[in-house]
């Protein structure tokens, strides 16, 4: 899609992976930021090309110039949520090294700190998938399926090492994600937990859920 190339940021190197900008639009292309703040207010249906372009400084053709449709910026912006999603998953699974236990809970702390920073990207991704056309949905169905994948493989590989004791790798594994996800529908940054809380309380929880001892 040549519009999702020409306005999308580039390749990023997330090796800071626990550090995030206070704005969730900070490191988004100027029309994504604009786009995103308004799906997260007014719906993607309750936004129109002349809203986002407005909203961005720019004029409805400046807006078309790189981004064919409203639909591609959607797709764009989810795609984007989900680049970031994944460099960090992958980059906090890099700094733990080999031990399932510290992999486990790199995940665990990167899925929980991208849930408390990102919390307008998760509630555009969760509640605008179904705006998705066929094509886009299935494509940001099997990157969605491939975080999850991350859980699974890191709750699979702590049993098999003898670290974690869940019965059921897969369900347990879903559990977690929905801990980790469910962070964006309450967290705030004015509210009684700093961040490193938050991740410290997700991880006992993660890990008495996928059955480590103590």
């Amino acid at each position: 899609m040549p519009g999702v190339v020409a306005e999308a940021a580039g390749p990023r190197a997330w090796e800071q992976w626990r550090e995030y900008a206070a704005d969730p639009t900070a490191d988004l292309p100027r029309i994504l930021g604009a786009a995103l703040t308004a799906f997260a207010e007014h719906g993607y249906h309750g936004t129109s090309i002349r809203d986002i372009a407005a909203a961005a400084g720019l004029s409805v053709p400046g807006v078309y110039h790189h981004h064919r449709s409203k639909q591609e910026i959607l797709r764009a912006l989810m795609d984007v949520a989900m680049d970031e999603l994944l460099g960090r998953s992958e980059a906090a699974l890099a700094s733990a090294g080999t031990d399932p236990a510290a992999r486990f809970d790199a995940l665990v702390e990167s899925f929980v700190r991208f849930h408390m920073s990102r919390r307008p990207q998760a509630f555009v991704g969760s509640s605008e998938i179904r705006s998705l056309e066929p094509d886009n949905r299935a494509a940001y169905v099997a990157r969605r399926d491939a975080a999850q994948r991350l859980v699974e493989d890191a709750v699979r590989d702590g049993v098999a090492a003898g670290v974690l004791a869940a019965e059921h790798p897969d369900e347990v594994a879903r559990a977690i994600s929905s801990l980790c996800v469910g962070v964006a529908s309450w967290y705030r940054p004015d509210g009684p937990l700093t961040p490193d809380q938050v991740v410290e309380r997700h991880l006992v929880l993660a890990r008495r859920i996928a059955g480590a001892p103590g």
